[in-house]
């Protein structure tokens, strides 16, 4: 919490910056440009690309600009500071900025996914996995503070492992280079994001043998926020935004893996299309994508209980103290 707290204190003193222009679009009407920072690139964000891919942003008159900031408290720096309109990053960041007593919170309006994107890999391979197996290895996890390592330990605590006592956990490496460091040889077991983890599956460089997802159940793992004075002054922006991504979350659910590796490719030129499909199929398979921007009570909760776990909730904040599901339902209803 310590690192949130010091850059946090030097942002509040930041005055917002404006946000909206207009640029030329189809049929010549303008569109309201919105700037879209991204924590990471994934194929976890798929209904986020396939609504750039197929012009459901552009339908309702928005023209997105996206910025990948690698790292949830780089993206959240960008949102508070004006660098970006709107984020896509996991809402404990939001828990973590109110607690420092801001006076513009950051606000979870709609969201993308509801499960964990993580799976558990083995350096061999395993015929019958059981989680005692991680009792005594060494487990390369995510970085700390983080949705994924929180999820990390929620799960090995589920199944009565004590991931400080039980295996010896590795989390002082940053997330751009875990994959390297397992390929290079460090630890028996990694938590790793897709494609990484079939395509080290496929190179023979590792073997998925869980999903974390699947175990630690609903969650709004990522969600799309912005400043509580950027949605007041622009409820409209917000509202087609919101429409757009719903668009996407329906076209997804109702188009197969193949399809929808296909809408994306563009966003992943260096993934094998075969892989983009199989990642896809996992994610949905898994009930990864959320069908709807709707973030409820009981994902809320949950979220705030794999934070306590790990030790890093600052304090239990009410579901409607930082989201608005009004835009989401407006979406739906429309």
């Amino acid at each position: 919490m310590k690192k949130w707290a010091v850059w946090l204190c030097s942002l509040l003193l930041l005055l917002p910056l404006s946000a909206c222009t207009n640029d030329g679009g189809q049929s010549g009407k303008p569109l309201q440009k919105v700037r879209l920072a991204e924590v990471t690139h994934s194929i976890f964000y798929a209904p986020q690309y396939v609504a750039l891919a197929k012009g459901f942003f552009k339908e309702e008159g928005l023209d997105v600009e996206l910025t990948t900031t690698w790292g949830g408290d780089k993206t959240m720096t960008t949102l508070l500071s004006g660098g970006a309109d709107i984020a896509l990053v996991g809402s404990e960041t939001s828990i973590y900025v109110y607690s420092q007593g801001t006076a513009d919170p950051v606000i979870n309006f709609a969201q993308l996914t509801q499960t964990d994107g993580t799976f558990l890999v083995s350096r061999k391979k395993i015929g019958h996995f059981t989680w005692e197996m991680l009792k005594g290895s060494t487990f390369l996890g995510q970085r700390k503070g983080g949705m994924p390592q929180m999820v990390g330990e929620f799960v090995l605590k589920k199944h009565g492992i004590d991931p400080h006592n039980d295996l010896h956990l590795i989390q002082n490496v940053d997330f751009a280079n875990i994959a390297n460091a397992f390929a290079s040889g460090t630890g028996d077991f990694v938590q790793l994001f897709e494609p990484t983890a079939s395509i080290f599956e496929q190179e023979g460089k590792g073997y998925i043998v869980a999903s974390f997802g699947t175990e630690s159940g609903r969650v709004p793992y990522t969600s799309y926020m912005a400043k509580r004075s950027y949605m007041n002054e622009n409820k409209d922006v917000i509202e087609k935004f919101t429409r757009a991504i719903y668009k996407a979350q329906q076209w997804v659910e109702s188009h197969s893996a193949s399809e929808i590796a296909k809408a994306i490719q563009p966003y992943f030129k260096d993934t094998d299309s075969a892989i983009i499909e199989k990642v896809v199929d996992r994610y949905k398979s898994q009930g990864t994508y959320a069908t709807d921007p709707i973030l409820d009570e009981e994902e809320w909760n949950n979220l705030q209980t794999i934070m306590a776990e790990a030790g890093e909730l600052p304090k239990r904040i009410d579901l409607n103290t930082l989201v608005d599901s009004s835009f989401a339902k407006k979406a739906m209803n429309k």
